[in-house]
Order: C-alpha cells, then sequence, then structure tokens
C-alpha cells in the first residue's frame, strides 16, 4: 500500500514549470515587482487565498505586509517565488511576467526567510554558508560578517567551539539551541546570500524584544540596494519600512507610511494603538 503511495507521489508532474526567458548574467530588479489583478486559491479549496489583488514593491525599498491571520500574505510570498502561479492576473519582474522566466534564474534571485527556520544538523559555520550557492567554498571573513550583520556573534561567541560548533542533537556532541536562536543563524544565512529580493516572513517572531530591538536597529544598513518585503503582525518592525500595506480580505485596504496610517484613523492606526496598548494622545506618530 505505501509503496502504490510513493510510485503514484513521484509518477505527479509539475505544476509550475520553466519559462522560456532565461538570463545569463543573473536576474536584476531595477523596477520592481507588481502583482497586477492576483486571485490565487490553493489546490482543493473553494475559497480564494487573494482576491483580485494589486501590489507594488519599488525596487530598493522596504515594503511591510500586515494583516490578521489568514489574510494572505505568506501566499503573496509563495507567488513571488513561484511555488505557485496564480489562476487570475500576473506576477510581474521589471515588467517580465514570472511565468516567463526559467526557475532556477528567478529563484537564483531571491533570497526567503520563513518564519520557521530550517534547523541543519551541521556546524554554525555551514549553517550560515548554506545561504550560498551550493557547492561554494564561502570565506571564514564572510560568515562571521553575515552572523555579525544578524546580531549572532555573541551567540556564537558563547557555544563551546564557536564557528565549528555541532548544532542539533541528531549526532553525538551536538548542542542545540532556542527558537530565537535558531533564527538569528537563518536571518545570517539570508543576509550571506546576495540577492537582489529578499522576503522576509516574521523575522523576529522568536526574538525578545532585546535582541528584536538590536536587529531592527541594523535592518535599514543590512537591506540597502536591495528590495526587501516584510511579513510581520509586529508593526513595530513594520514602521520601519519605506511604505506598508494593510491586507485584509485577500486584498489591500490601507497603504502608505507609519504615520500616514496613523493620521488615517483606519484599520492600521486601530490596530497599532491595540500592539502599544496606548492612546492616540499618549504615543508619539
Amino acid at each position: 500500500l505505501f509503496l502504490s503511495d510513493l510510485f503514484s507521489f513521484l509518477n505527479l508532474q509539475p505544476a509550475v514549470t520553466d519559462g522560456p526567458v532565461s538570463m545569463p548574467g543573473g536576474l536584476s530588479l531595477t523596477q520592481g515587482i507588481c502583482f497586477s489583478d492576483v486571485t490565487f486559491a490553493y489546490p482543493d479549496s473553494t475559497h480564494p487565498a487573494l482576491r483580485h489583488l494589486n501590489l507594488e514593491l519599488a525596487a530598493g525599498q522596504v515594503t511591510a505586509l500586515v494583516g490578521p491571520n489568514g489574510a494572505g500574505k505568506s501566499t503573496v510570498a509563495k507567488l513571488l517565488c513561484r511555488l505557485y502561479d496564480p489562476q487570475e492576473g500576473r506576477v510581474l519582474w521589471d515588467g517580465m511576467d514570472l511565468r516567463d522566466l526559467r526557475l532556477a534564474d528567478l529563484r537564483q534571485a531571491i533570497t526567503m526567510l520563513f518564519q520557521e527556520p530550517v534547523r541543519y544538523h551541521a556546524t554554525v559555520a555551514e549553517n550560515i554558508a548554506l545561504g550560498e550557492n551550493a557547492g561554494l567554498a564561502v570565506p571564514p571573513e564572510r560568515i562571521a560578517e553575515a552572523a555579525q550583520a544578524a546580531g549572532a556573534e555573541d551567540l556564537i561567541a558563547r557555544l563551546p567551539a564557536g564557528y565549528e560548533t555541532l548544532l542539533g542533537k541528531w549526532f553525538a556532541g551536538g548542542v542545540d539551541l532556542s527558537v530565537g536562536e535558531w533564527q538569528r543563524l537563518a536571518l545570517a544565512r539570508a543576509f550571506l546570500r546576495c540577492a537582489p529580493l529578499l522576503i522576509l516572513d516574521e523575522p523576529t517572531s522568536a526574538m525578545d524584544s532585546w535582541a528584536e530591538t538590536d536587529w531592527m536597529g541594523r535592518f535599514r544598513d543590512l537591506v540597502a540596494g536591495r528590495t526587501a518585503l516584510v511579513i510581520t503582525h509586529r508593526f513595530t518592525t513594520a514602521m520601519r519600512a519605506d511604505v506598508i500595506y494593510v491586507l485584509e480580505g485577500q486584498r489591500i485596504v490601507e497603504s502608505g507610511t507609519h504615520a500616514q496610517l496613523l493620521a488615517l484613523h483606519g484599520r492600521y492606526a486601530a490596530s497599532w494603538y491595540a500592539q502599544v496598548q496606548a492612546t492616540p494622545a499618549e504615543v508619539p506618530a
């Protein structure tokens, strides 16, 4: 019975396939990304995760996407990575439909950090180096720079063998980390990879408030020259973006800077004051 299931799985054909356009020198991002009237429903779902979504990510800017659970925030990231294709509308990269691009070119141009980072049972250095091209030796100084950028250098210094400490419990002598510490290493891995688009899905969800404040203080320097999409529930993170989109009911309902959205006294403002547990008179914009 189980072998039958295995062979059925192996015989599946991918629904997402290569497009005809190849980018031999790599894919750059000079104009931005546009979701144009995108509607998408997951397989076997009767309800769209996104409905007629229009969204622009300007090149070189940090865009934050906020909204309640189930609004479709992570779905936006999955469509950007072409894990799925929309049923209606288009996702454009510098004016080119993602479906026209080779998958390898597109995914090489994206650094994606999901909310739950992968825990590689390898050394600290290997955990970080996996953010670079597979099979290429990464100089130790670049690994150290990425760790410092992510604020992981103090964590690594406390480990028994520093960057050569074996992580996880699969092998003898391995050291386990907290969820927040694994997230720090995943951030270092993400920053080592020099892709033009950086997608962070709840990048500080497992960090305490001190660690989050420290990391966000470095964030703008880290994404300089790159386009970044930050998906978050924490408005203290979103407020540092160039533009914030509020996603609700599978579509964008508000957009603007932090100050502009507070001035609207709409959905974002109500959620902001609820998070900081204060009245508008008590909290500066």
